[in-house]
């Protein structure tokens, strides 16, 4: 005679979504701590943080239990959402250089400069998390520049180092300083950079190109 049948395995456990409100308070932190990064550097005070986003320092610890847990976040919100932004301008921009502005003074609005201070120190640069999301980045971007200059609209002498080396600089004011109002000049300041990207080029650039082989080179 035949065994009894097997059991039917057990359903595997369902994981609990976060709730709504859960989601909109790990949101506004990330982005307050994004400006509070900006202005006065990683080492700022949590409980300002906390503050500036409206929630109490137990919800923030909640979603982050230390300082390096929400520095690697930030950085992963940041290089997520100019990721989406390239994305979105090479998708719905019918001209390849007018996506590239709409992606740079994007890339601008979300703070992009604020990285280069928090990925000093010990920050992890090596993590799995990390490598995926600059990978996205990366491949974003150089799409968008692949794309202006296949269209012989952006300048073939630069490459897409150029583009984030200058979008860094030009988008982060000197934390702590009494600068803060020159967010004011940024987006003027971007616009007078694209404008000596478009093709033709009217002047020939010293050295080489800066790929993004470049910078990982000076940032390891």
């Amino acid at each position: 005679m035949p065994g009894p049948a097997p059991s039917p395995a057990p359903a595997p456990a369902k994981v609990p979504r976060p709730r709504a409100d859960a989601l909109r308070n790990r949101e506004r932190i990330l982005a307050a701590a994004r400006e509070a990064f900006v202005e006065h550097g990683a080492e700022i005070a949590l409980d300002e943080i906390a503050r500036r986003a409206g929630v109490g320092n137990a919800t923030l610890y909640r979603h982050f239990p230390d300082r390096a847990g929400l520095v690697h976040h930030v950085v992963l919100y940041v290089m997520g959402r100019v990721a989406a932004h390239a994305d979105d301008a090479l998708t719905e921009e019918t001209d390849a250089f007018a996506a590239l502005e709409r992606f740079t003074h994007a890339a601008a609005d979300e703070r992009i400069g604020a990285l280069c201070p928090m990925l000093s120190g010990d920050f992890d640069r090596e993590h799995p998390e990390l490598l995926a999301a600059r990978t996205r980045l990366e491949e974003a971007v150089e799409a968008l520049v692949a794309a202006g200059q296949a269209a012989g609209l952006l300048r073939t002498d630069v490459a897409v180092g150029d583009l984030m080396v200058a979008l860094a600089q030009l988008s982060r004011p000197l934390p702590g300083s009494a600068c803060l109002d020159a967010d004011r000049f940024v987006h003027r300041h971007l616009q007078l950079f694209l404008d000596g990207l478009r093709a033709p080029a009217r002047s020939e650039l010293p050295g080489s190109a800066a790929t993004l082989d470049d910078l990982r080179r000076k940032t390891v």
